[in-house]
């Protein structure tokens, strides 16, 4: 099973959607997958005190649907992570992938995160004692570098340390991360993106799976990405706010499979049966939907879609006839359009 699942990661990981705080919980990722079935999806950071200290299982939980699906734990201590390890494991999880990479003060606070670049001995003992104790690949997503480091000669070091440890695959954000002086938003955009950086480090490292993450927008940069050498592409903020242009066509397109496209009003109609059953179980229909507002992007019908769902989700008793009112105007503004184009 175990050697299955590592597999099953392995080849999703071709391209993957980023772990995101407050975006990839469980109903975003079973939207995600009904759009791919191929593509590799990450939770949101959990914390190994979470789990361990705080016994918040409840953050492990998802839908088989989601499969290949991997955990990411953020952390700093190796026998607390190790054990918060073992716990995704238990759970099913694909793959168990630590936080180097997120600048939040939060993150910081903790002696997580993207300060962990700052000390790639500790990273790799927790790396070593998380593969210790799980048989499904434990992974790492980190960026170039922090604050006044120079990624040419901080990263080779840091990848050559958990390499030793015995990470086989890693998610390298294409930009350096500026612990102090620039908000998590900014860090996302103002930092520059230097993917030749990237492609050198998997010259290095020949036998590394690496993936390339930051400012990815289209399948089309993730094509060319790939055909440039990189072993995957990870794709963060365009995923979540056009989930369609970027997983409708993944399967067929990086994947390579011979499958159709899927129809974002054909997802529509697969996610009503679980609304209905989060309804049900006592959840609330926003919390579905919420991430549902960007799958029309660029497509007649898109405003009225976001409009519908944004204003009236919250209310009480909202429900599936909702989406389905919303799903109906979108396809009545497209038939004319087409009537009048």
């Amino acid at each position: 099973m175990g050697k299955f699942r590592k597999n099953n990661a392995l080849s999703a990981s071709r391209l993957s959607v980023a772990p995101m705080m407050d975006w990839t919980d469980r109903h975003c990722r079973y939207l995600h997958r009904l759009l791919s079935g191929r593509a590799l999806l990450y939770t949101e950071m959990v914390t190994a005190p979470a789990l361990v200290r705080g016994g918040a299982m409840h953050l492990l939980d998802y839908s088989p649907e989601e499969h290949p699906v991997a955990l990411q734990l953020g952390g700093s201590d190796p026998q607390e992570l190790a054990q918060a390890a073992r716990l995704g494991a238990q759970a099913g999880y694909d793959e168990i992938n630590l936080n180097c990479g997120c600048p939040s003060d939060r993150v910081q606070s903790g002696t997580f995160g993207a300060v962990l670049m700052k000390d790639p001995g500790r990273v790799a003992e927790c790396v070593a004692a998380m593969r210790a104790v799980v048989e499904v690949d434990v992974t790492v997503k980190c960026r170039n570098g922090v604050d006044e480091q120079d990624p040419e000669e901080v990263l080779p070091e840091f990848l050559s340390r958990i390499v030793a440890a015995g990470c086989e695959r890693v998610t390298i954000h294409a930009r350096k991360a500026w612990l102090h002086g620039l908000s998590p938003k900014e860090n996302r955009d103002i930092p520059p993106l230097d993917y030749d950086l990237v492609q050198r480090m998997k010259m290095l490292f020949p036998n590394l799976h690496i993936s390339i993450n930051g400012g990815v927008a289209t399948l089309d940069e993730a094509e060319r990405l790939l055909d440039r050498g990189m072993d995957g592409v990870m794709i963060g903020r365009a995923a979540y706010h056009q989930p369609a242009d970027i997983l409708a066509g993944a399967d067929r397109r990086i994947f390579g499979e011979d499958v159709p496209d899927r129809a974002a009003e054909s997802v529509v109609l697969d996610m009503l049966p679980y609304i209905a059953g989060h309804l049900e179980a006592g959840g609330k229909l926003h919390q579905i939907t919420r991430h549902m507002l960007g799958l029309f992007a660029g497509r007649p019908g898109a405003r009225k879609w976001r409009r519908i769902l944004s204003e009236n989700a919250t209310r009480p008793g909202a429900g599936v006839a909702l989406v389905q009112e919303a799903l109906d105007a979108v396809t009545q503004e497209g038939a004319r359009m087409a009537e009048t184009g």
